[in-house]
């Protein structure tokens, strides 16, 4: 795929959850094409993960769920690099069980993490962005928010409202120059993903999917790429499905 390597050149770029999997692959997929890349996880990987893109780039450890935290971390990476002009609000998490089960803690953590966290995030960034007039949002959302799955009472319920706050986002934002859009993978092969859909559950999902597989981290992150980018810039409270056409059928 040739990669456009200057479509972000002079822009900062802050991807949440990118120490691994997708949230990695999209902030390669940036700094490829030009940009400098603020990376934030809870894990400490991601500082090793900034150091393999080159010395411009900015790891922080950040919980999506501590708002001082947050803060503090926007703050370091406006007051180093100048601005933030976008944000891939990616970091999630998925905790399966059948409804009846499911706990009230498991129920809370995706909304803390997947809902709450995802909105902290955007409206510590949006502040800057709102300020000087432009800025990208895309939170990373599923095909779980658009259609049932079963043991995934949490996850869907968590990202379905992740498509309404970017649907509120877009609105209030757009008129002052910062565009808000969502992005629902299906099945997408990191090494987390695989071990829950596995052997012949995995054969099973792969046989729903038009395409016949599950999405490379790659292919989420050139969508993030393209809503993030100018050629996006009328584009605005969208929900892009990447899943292989899963949800048509």
């Amino acid at each position: 795929m040739k990669i456009n390597d200057s479509e972000f050149e002079g822009r900062v770029v802050m991807v949440t959850g990118a120490a691994g999997g997708i949230g990695q692959a999209m902030a390669e997929a940036f700094c490829a094409r030009g940009a400098t890349v603020v990376l934030t996880d809870r894990s400490e990987a991601v500082h090793e993960t900034a150091g393999k893109l080159g010395p411009r780039h900015r790891a922080f450890v950040m919980d999506v769920c501590d708002e001082a935290g947050i803060a503090a971390t926007v703050r370091a990476a406006e007051e180093t690099l100048g601005r933030i002009d976008a944000l891939v609000n990616n970091a999630g998490i998925g905790i399966l069980a059948p409804a009846e089960s499911l706990t009230t803690e498991v129920w809370d953590r995706h909304m803390d993490v997947n809902l709450k966290g995802a909105f902290l995030v955007a409206r510590a960034v949006a502040a800057g962005m709102l300020a000087r007039g432009y800025g990208r949002i895309v939170n990373i959302a599923s095909q779980a928010a658009v259609i049932g799955i079963e043991g995934h009472v949490a996850y869907c319920a968590s990202k379905a409202g992740l498509l309404g706050m970017t649907r509120c986002m877009a609105l209030e934002w757009a008129p002052r120059g910062v565009t808000v859009n969502a992005i629902s993978p299906t099945v997408v092969e990191t090494d987390l993903a695989l071990v829950g859909w596995a052997g012949e559950k995995g054969e099973r999902a792969r046989a729903a999917i038009p395409t016949r597989r599950f999405a490379q981290p790659w292919e989420i992150a050139a969508a993030a790429c393209f809503l993030a980018g100018e050629g996006a810039a009328m584009i605005n409270g969208e929900n892009m499905l990447v899943d292989g056409g899963y949800t048509v059928i």
